[in-house]
């Protein structure tokens, strides 16, 4: 069969592994970087490199963003050399950034007045997931354009969900990093009650593994937090980044949601004491910090 050529924005920790899916997969690749030596190890694999997004966007059928926050999906996407400058009628561009769903909108607007198909796919599964093969992928747009991008997104992920029209993606990630981050804070508050209690937190985790308050978060961030380590899968200042979205995206709509504002306002403590290169579990010192009046 023949397989659409992908050229990828943003080869950087997610970007690359999910690049290295896509070749195995037998995607022609083409690439580009802010920084050219990122991707050197796709280009040694067969990539082809283009020194502009622009450039990038005439020659594939589809163009694949992976980069850090919403300017910087609108730079690569909508601004100078970007893909609205060079992409040809029916260009399907598909951004797996995590970006704020009102500007996703806007965005997808944008690039549907020059003809350019859009679909937001944000991701959930970290590094491991990326080289793994087995990201979760939410995805905003239509049912047509998602089915011609199927393939590329099965050889990056193993959940790909559709979950409605433009910016319903990037409003599942929101979600989902507002549930973490809140978990987080009640699985540290339930570990400090055990504590003050003198009754041992690992057996009250082990304990709740087995009941309804089971969690991905307890099991894994729940170890984490018993050990005290904090090395970094997905770094706190990136998790805050993704707060400062949901809390956005919270106003746009005039919601009172005053846990999720806590849990938001927790993550930015945790970064402003400079802990923005933990891992976003790391929430848990800020809640035990805070924990005894």
């Amino acid at each position: 069969m023949h397989h659409p050529t992908i050229g990828w924005i943003g080869p950087g920790i997610m970007g690359k592994p999910m690049c290295k899916n896509l070749m195995n997969a037998g995607f022609p690749l083409a690439v580009y970087a802010r920084r050219p030596e990122s991707a050197q190890e796709l280009l040694d694999a067969g990539a082809a490199f283009y020194p502009t997004p622009a450039e990038l966007a005439a020659n594939v059928d589809i163009v694949i963003s992976m980069v850090s926050d919403t300017p910087d999906v609108e730079a690569v996407l909508l601004g100078k050399d970007s893909v609205i400058e060079g992409g040809k009628l029916g260009l399907l561009v598909i951004d797996m950034s995590t970006i704020s769903p009102v500007k996703t909108r806007e965005i997808a607007a944008k690039l549907a007045e020059k003809g350019i198909r859009f679909l937001d796919a944000p991701v959930s599964g970290g590094d491991v997931g990326a080289i793994a093969g087995t990201l979760t992928i939410m995805v905003g747009g239509s049912a047509e354009d998602l089915a011609y991008a199927y393939a590329a997104l099965a050889a990056m992920g193993k959940t790909i969900t559709h979950i409605g029209d433009h910016g319903a993606g990037q409003l599942t990630k929101a979600c989902n990093q507002l549930i973490a981050a809140q978990s987080i804070i009640a699985i540290t508050e339930a570990f400090e009650i055990a504590k003050a209690a003198g009754v041992d937190p690992a057996k009250v985790r082990a304990a709740l593994l087995g009941g309804f308050a089971y969690s991905r978060v307890l099991e894994l961030h729940g170890q984490r937090i018993l050990d005290g380590n904090f090395q970094p899968g997905f770094k706190a200042h990136l998790h805050n980044k993704d707060m400062h979205i949901v809390t956005d995206t919270i106003a746009a709509f005039g919601l009172n949601l005053p846990g999720t504002q806590h849990a938001a306002n927790y993550m930015q403590a945790l970064v402003d004491a400079g802990n923005g290169e933990l891992d976003s579990s790391a929430l848990a010192t800020v809640v035990q910090q805070n924990a005894t009046r």
